[in-house]
C-alpha cells in the first residue's frame, strides 16, 4: 500500500497540524498566549494536578501574562474573581500587575480584592518575590491601607481569621490610621499592644468577656473564633443559626459530630435554610460544591437536611441556561479524571473529583435538555443509559462510578462519525490529555474526526471544557470550536453564549470583561 502520509486525500491535507506535544507526550494543539492566560485565570489553583506541579503551573501563569498586554491581564483577573469565583489567581494577576502596569493595577485591585482572604493572599504572594518584588512598595502598600480603612467593622473582624500572613500581620505591615477610638482599640487589640478597652468594639469586647468564662450567651463574633472552645450542643445549635449558607453546607458534620441536631427544632431550622431557593438564588453555589456536601454528608446528618441538600443541587441546576437542539455531551472518564478538581494540596486536597465535574455537567445538561445524549468515554466510548428524568445526583454518580483507563478524546467523535449522526453541538469535559489516539496525517485525531463530522454537520459546534490548565488541547480553536476553562457556573454561561453565536472564542468572553 502507497504511503499515506504522502498520499492523504485533499481534505486530510487541509487538517491543522499539530505544534506541540501533551504531558503524556501525545500530539496537540498550543493555545495562543491570551487564551492560555484565560484558561489558567478561570482554572488554575496553583496546586500540584495529575499531570504537573504547582510550580510548574505558576511558571505558565507568569509567562502567559508577560506574553500579553496588561490590559488583558487585567480583564482575565477580573473575571476569574467576578465570574469564575477563583481565589488565588486573581491576587496573583493583580500582584503581578503592580510590576507590570501599577496604573492599570490600582482598578483591579479594587475590583478583585473583595475580602479579607484575598487580601491577606495578595500580600503573600507580593512579599515571596514571584511577581519580581518582594515587598509590598508604595502604592500596594497604600491599596492594603486604603482597604484596611475602608473596610467595615465586621468585614475586618472576618478578615481576622486565618493565617500566613494573619490580619495582624498586614496591619503591622502597612500601619493604617485609625478613624476613631474604636478603630484604633480594634488595631490594638489584634497586634496585641495597649488599647482603650472601653473603645473596643461592642463585638469583641463580649468576646474577650465570654473567654473569661465561656458560659452563657455566645458573643456576636465569626464562628471560626468560638470553636477551639468546648462548647454545648445547645451553643452549636447557635452557630448553625449564625452561619452563613455556604458555612452552613460545609459545616454539616461537624454541628451533627457536635450534638446541634439533638437540639429541639435545628434540624428543620437547617433545612429550611439549605432549600430556600431565594437565598439559593442570592448565593449562587456550584451545582458541584452540592454534590459533593451531600456525598460527604455523615450518618449523623439527618436525612431531612440531606434531603434539603438535594433540593438545593436540583434548585441550583434551574440558574443553568438550556442548550437547545441535538446536543451531545461527552465525559471524560480515563484514570487522571480521577485526580482532585483543584489539584493536590498536602491535608486540604478537594474532595471533588475532575470526574464528578465532567460527570456533573453532563448531567445538568440532560436535566434541561432531555433529548441531549450522553457518551462517556476512556480508551473507548463506555455504553452507558442515563434516565433525563433522575436525581441530578443519582446520574452523576453513575457516570462517576466508570473510571479508569486511558485517554481517547476523539473516541465519541468517531462513534458519532460511524454511526453519521445529525448533531448541532458536542459538548467533551476532559482534562484534555489524550494519548490512546494517534494523529492522522498530522493533525490530532481528535481534529480529523470532527472534520469529517463538521462535513457533515455543517452547523455544528463543539465545546471543549478544559477541567485542568495544562496549556494545550485536542481541538484547536476556530470557526464552530471553542475551548473554555474552568468548572464554576462561568462555563454554563459560556457555553450558552457560545451556542446562540454571542461569541466565537473564550478569549472573547474575557476580553469583553470590564475593568
Amino acid at each position: 500500500m502507497a504511503n499515506q502520509s504522502l498520499f492523504a486525500s485533499l481534505t486530510a491535507k487541509v487538517w491543522p497540524r499539530a505544534d506541540t506535544a501533551n504531558q503524556s507526550g501525545a500530539p496537540a494543539y498550543a493555545y495562543g498566549p491570551e487564551a492560555k492566560l484565560a484558561h489558567l485565570a478561570a482554572t488554575g489553583t496553583l496546586a500540584d494536578g495529575f499531570y504537573s506541579g504547582a510550580e510548574s503551573q505558576l511558571a505558565d501563569v507568569l509567562a502567559a501574562a508577560q506574553a500579553v498586554s496588561p490590559e488583558f491581564v487585567a480583564k482575565a483577573a477580573v473575571y476569574a474573581r467576578t465570574f469564575g469565583a477563583m481565589k488565588d489567581m486573581p491576587a496573583l494577576l493583580a500582584a503581578y500587575l503592580t510590576v507590570a502596569d501599577p496604573d492599570l493595577a490600582v482598578p483591579v485591585f479594587r475590583r478583585v480584592i473583595d475580602n479579607g482572604r484575598i487580601l491577606r493572599s495578595f500580600v503573600q504572594i507580593m512579599r515571596s518575590g514571584q511577581v519580581g518584588r518582594s515587598s509590598l512598595g508604595t502604592r500596594p502598600k497604600r491599596l492594603v491601607k486604603e482597604w484596611l480603612e475602608q473596610a467595615s467593622m465586621p468585614r475586618l473582624m472576618a478578615a481576622a481569621t486565618g493565617t500566613s500572613p494573619s490580619l495582624a500581620d498586614v496591619v503591622k505591615m502597612v500601619h493604617p490610621a485609625p478613624a476613631d477610638a474604636e478603630r484604633r482599640a480594634f488595631y490594638g487589640w489584634l497586634i496585641g499592644k495597649p488599647y482603650d478597652v472601653a473603645a473596643l468594639p461592642q463585638e469583641i469586647a463580649a468576646f474577650e468577656a465570654w473567654k473569661r468564662e465561656p458560659k452563657g450567651e455566645l458573643p456576636p463574633v465569626p464562628f471560626e473564633w468560638l470553636t477551639a472552645f468546648p462548647l454545648s450542643g445547645e451553643q452549636w445549635a447557635v452557630l448553625a443559626s449564625r452561619m452563613g449558607w455556604q458555612a452552613l453546607r460545609m459545616n454539616l458534620n461537624t454541628l451533627a459530630r457536635n450534638g446541634a441536631f439533638s437540639v429541639k427544632g435545628v434540624t428543620e431550622a437547617v433545612a429550611a435554610r439549605l432549600a430556600d431557593a431565594e437565598t439559593i438564588a442570592r448565593v449562587r453555589p456550584l451545582p458541584y460544591q452540592l454534590m459533593v456536601a451531600l456525598g460527604q454528608a455523615g450518618d449523623g446528618v439527618p436525612l431531612a437536611v440531606q434531603a434539603a441538600l438535594e433540593s438545593a443541587l436540583e434548585t441550583s441546576l434551574a440558574l443553568v441556561p438550556a442548550l437547545e437542539g441535538r446536543i451531545v455531551v461527552c465525559p471524560d472518564v480515563s484514570g487522571s479524571m480521577g485526580s482532585p478538581v483543584t489539584g493536590y494540596r498536602k491535608g486540604a486536597s478537594s474532595q471533588v473529583r475532575c470526574i464528578d465535574v465532567a460527570a456533573l455537567v453532563a448531567a445538568a445538561v440532560l436535566r434541561r435538555n432531555s433529548k441531549a445524549r450522553v457518551i462517556p468515554f476512556e480508551q473507548q466510548v463506555v455504553a452507558l443509559d442515563l434516565d433525563p428524568h433522575a436525581r441530578v445526583a443519582v446520574n452523576a454518580a453513575r457516570l462517576a462510578g466508570i473510571g479508569g483507563g486511558g485517554t481517547n478524546v476523539s473516541a465519541p467523535l468517531a462513534l458519532l462519525n460511524r454511526e453519521r449522526a445529525k448533531v448541532d453541538m458536542v459538548v467533551i469535559v476532559s482534562d484534555n490529555q489524550s494519548w490512546v489516539d494517534p494523529s492522522r496525517y498530522g493533525a490530532t485525531a481528535t481534529m480529523a474526526e470532527w472534520s469529517k463530522l463538521k462535513a457533515r454537520n455543517p452547523g455544528a459546534k463543539l465545546i471543549c471544557i478544559d477541567i485542568q490548565p495544562y496549556g494545550t488541547t485536542q481541538a484547536q480553536d476556530g470557526k464552530g470550536i471553542m475551548n473554555v476553562g474552568g468548572f464554576t457556573d462561568a462555563v454554563f454561561d459560556a457555553m450558552a453564549r457560545f451556542a446562540k453565536g454571542e461569541t466565537r472564542d473564550w478569549v472573547s468572553i474575557v476580553n469583553q470583561t470590564e475593568v
